[in-house]
């Protein structure tokens, strides 16, 4: 077990590259850490965790691909005063297929809206699983108990389960740095592979993301693809939850502010401006890559430049691209058509004296970065999909003047936060144009207004408090770990439990008051759970209301005084009374349907046909084969066909297709059972389709409860069906105590 509160030994960072250098001084090489935000946020995280211990931060383990010649070095020059770095080396053909296959030309793209540009070879996910299995081997080779695993981004998807796997007991962190996409997107993704991702990512205890879209999007996919409990934030697994939430990255702020009123800052702006001749000027910094938008935003630019001859000769766009795997042919086209229509815009546009498009592809320096995002009256950001975009926000941070205005795409995960920017369709070539005039003529009140707002806000939310953000969700996991996953108010719940005068609890058997076994004979609720119904019904009327037959029910509940509802509303038997028989429908659709079942008994072996009084089910519990699930579906289609007197109602349960008169259901001797007397507070608890027809025919105050995954008409949702055992221990324990 975990302990009672977050106090973690040591802080390991696990990401595909290791952010260090390796510089080769008078003492021969050092490890020489970058200035990033991520390291930044890593080393305030760190003393954190220090201060919540209540002692010195530990250095910092970082495990990340390293290329070959590390290998050379000694180890003491992999380590410097805050960090000691771990590089995984692998195959140089398991690392293409890994990083270059998998990773780049399938995960990228798929996950950024382009589908058309992604790889699905089986050998790259072969090699993606080996490189996460040496990361997983380095990792093992390091951990300690007490340590925090922080893994990140999508290389490294199956790693968090990897771990849970030969460590339970870790406690691991997982952030996802670009966008998670529809689950229309993964369901393009092979069945094995995205069940492999997701139940990789799972393996986390905290999962983070950049937005609460892109939240909801890993739910759904979660919901559809493993078909878990989804309470909340959390996500119930059998032994565990984990908690999903959005934490978006940001800037070191204050770096980034400081830094726009330096002397060295300040004198490169001016030099850029004389080589501009104080034209205005919008500028634009991007790593060479499709998601980013460059083409439209050119096409934008071009349009504005058309519409607005009058800004001819006083605007220039400076563009930077970054290279950026200029080495693969897609990128090289891209390069192509970027750099052709930059050429097209300022042959047509262009005079001796003026270029409406100043491009350079490179890389900045920080200083010119900075001279360039306070020497500009406009940024122009507009990825067609971009997880966060920290250049926004590096933008808005270094405006200490409050000048300027940022133009940012709607699709950029920052758009969620910058709301004071001019939000725009990057597709839209028209918006962009617009969205330029309105900036370039927009009063410096309204850029002031809208950049304080801004510069407020990432003041308040920078890459500190995110990593602190993150951290703070271990805390809250551990502390507030519930009894009883559930989304429903429990104190206001036993309340109006306990002050009832008539009570009436309608309770579903399988999966409800008994866990689904693969033999259904041999499930029982447990002995603690009978001794609970047994004290309940002394002061309540508890219905169990199933699908199973006569036998059965009476069977397991001998001695127990409640009511029994057998194959689906059939039957009703009172405490100390006889069965009454509710549905006398004819049966002469009982043959053709067990004719039709048949053919599937034979074609699916372990699969099995239970023939009840008024009612007939195939389980298919025990079927190993992939494709039962289309296969029920099809019977199901199949037997709604069959010929027949009276009306019928096929049920797609839980592993399980029944057939049955349509007269009666659960809900229609549910909802007699609750007008049979004037009940002031009603429970109904199940986990199956059947059960939905009492969600649906109860009174909209009555509390009904949905067990486990799935749409539901019930208003709340136990996880699993041991939280129903404890929701009905505490209701018991209300009434000893009353």
């Amino acid at each position: 077990m975990k302990t009672s509160k977050a106090s973690f030994k040591r802080l390991l960072i696990v990401s595909y590259r290791l952010p260090f250098t390796i510089q080769q001084t008078n003492n021969g090489s050092e490890l020489q850490q970058n200035s990033g935000g991520l390291v930044s946020a890593v080393l305030s995280m760190a003393e954190q965790m220090g201060q919540n211990q209540g002692s010195l931060p530990t250095k910092i383990h970082w495990v990340g691909h390293g290329d070959q010649s590390l290998q050379q070095l000694d180890s003491s020059a992999l380590e410097n005063d805050t960090f000691v770095a771990h590089p995984v080396f692998m195959d140089e053909a398991v690392h293409k297929g890994f990083y270059e296959g998998f990773s780049n030309d399938l995960i990228w793209p798929l996950f950024h809206y382009f589908p058309s540009y992604a790889s699905f070879k089986e050998h790259d996910f072969d090699c993606y699983k080996q490189a996460n299995t040496r990361f997983l081997e380095e990792l093992t080779a390091l951990i300690e108990p007490g340590d925090l695993v922080w893994i990140h981004d999508f290389q490294l998807m199956l790693l968090p389960d990897m771990l849970r796997q030969v460590m339970p007991e870790a406690t691991i962190g997982y952030f996802f740095h670009i966008p998670f996409p529809t689950y229309e997107i993964i369901k393009l993704l092979p069945r094995t592979w995205r069940q492999s991702l997701i139940n990789g990512i799972l393996g986390a205890d905290v999962v983070g993301f950049h937005t609460t879209d892109y939240v909801q999007h890993f739910m759904q996919s979660v919901s559809e693809v493993l078909d878990l409990p989804i309470i909340n934030q959390r996500i119930i697994l059998p032994d565990r939850a984990v908690i999903v939430n959005a934490f978006p990255i940001s800037i070191d702020f204050n770096k980034f502010n400081s830094s726009g009123q330096e002397a060295d800052v300040f004198a490169t702006q001016q030099y850029f401006m004389n080589l501009l001749r104080h034209n205005k000027i919008i500028f634009s910094v991007d790593r060479l890559d499709y998601t980013k938008g460059i083409t439209s935003r050119l096409l934008g630019y071009e349009r504005f430049l058309i519409q607005h001859p009058d800004w001819h000769d006083k605007v220039t766009f400076v563009m930077t691209v970054v290279p950026s795997r200029d080495k693969i042919a897609q990128y090289q086209e891209l390069k192509r058509e970027i750099e052709e229509t930059v050429g097209r815009i300022n042959g047509l546009f262009g005079t001796i004296g003026w270029r409406p498009i100043v491009y350079s592809y490179r890389s900045l320096t920080f200083t010119e970065l900075m001279a360039l995002y306070t020497a500009c009256n406009i940024a122009l950001i507009t990825p067609v999909r971009d997880g966060m975009n920290l250049v926004c926000k590096e933008f808005v941070a270094s405006r200490h003047d409050l000048k300027g205005v940022l133009i940012l795409s709607e699709l950029a995960g920052a758009a969620q936060e910058l709301r004071d920017a001019i939000i725009i369709n990057p597709t839209d070539t028209q918006e962009v144009a617009d969205a330029i005039d309105q900036a370039l003529v927009m009063p410096l009140a309204e850029q002031e207004r809208r950049l304080q707002h801004m510069r407020k806000h990432l003041q308040n939310h920078n890459v500190f408090r995110w990593s602190h953000d993150f951290l703070s969700a271990f805390n809250d996991m551990i502390i507030n770990q519930p009894s009883l996953e559930t989304d429903l108010p429990i104190q206001p719940f036993i309340s109006a439990f306990s002050d009832a005068h008539k009570r009436l609890l309608l309770v579903d058997f399988d999966g409800t008051l008994a866990p689904l076994v693969n033999d259904p004979a041999d499930a029982r609720p447990s002995e603690t759970l009978q001794t609970i119904l047994r004290n309940l019904a002394e002061s309540s009327d508890v219905v169990v209301i199933s699908g199973r037959n006569r036998s059965f029910l009476e069977k397991t509940f001998m001695g127990i005084p409640v009511f029994l509802v057998a194959e689906h509303g059939a039957f009703l038997k009172k405490p100390e009374q006889p069965w009454q028989q509710l549905d006398l429908s004819a049966d002469d659709w009982v043959d053709p349907v067990r004719s039709t079942m048949n053919y599937y008994v034979d074609r699916f072996p372990g699969s099995f046909i239970e023939g009840k009084e008024t009612a007939i089910a195939w389980h298919y519990r025990k079927v190993e084969t992939d494709d039962v699930e289309g296969q029920a579906i099809d019977l199901a289609t199949q037997l709604r066909r069959v010929s027949s007197s009276i009306p019928l109602t096929v049920i797609q349960g839980n592993k399980v297709v029944e057939v049955k008169p349509a007269q009666h259901s659960k809900g229609t001797v549910a909802l007699a059972i609750a007008e049979q007397k004037p009940y002031d507070f009603i429970i109904s608890i199940g986990d199956d389709t059947t059960d939905e027809d009492m969600f649906r025919q109860l009174p909209n105050w009555a509390y009904t409860m949905k067990v486990g995954s799935g749409m539901s008409f019930a208003r709340y949702r136990l996880a699993r069906q041991q939280d129903v055992e404890t929701l009905l221990q505490r209701m018991n324990d209300e009434l000893i105590e009353v």
